[in-house]
């Protein structure tokens, strides 16, 4: 059997349960992970379509990624996006200096 995680969906309110069947938390990933040599049937209702097994070793270069991913993602969710006042009197607060002194 090879040394595989496959991480988990589990909601907060469900850790104990998890956990009790034999689940580890990945406090690097921030995710519950089934260990290789646990049965992953017992975790059906928590895997998604998109549940993935990995190795442990490409997990340290995963969470490399995931944190180029979240700053390109942080990028990208705010080009490009442009919000006007309801209120044709506002005026914009800059944080450099406040606009009603």
């Amino acid at each position: 059997m090879p040394d595989t995680k496959t991480y988990l969906n589990v909601p907060y309110a469900q850790k104990d349960e998890a956990k009790a069947l034999g689940a580890r938390w990945d406090a690097t990933n921030k995710k519950w992970y089934v260990p290789a040599d646990k049965d992953i049937t017992l975790f059906a209702k928590w895997q998604s379509a998109t549940a993935v097994a990995v190795s442990p070793a490409s997990v340290s270069s995963r969470s490399k990624s995931s944190a180029v991913n979240k700053t390109s993602a942080g990028t990208i969710a705010t080009s490009g996006v442009i919000t006007y006042a309801a209120d044709k009197n506002f005026v914009a607060y800059s944080g450099d200096e406040a606009p009603w002194d």
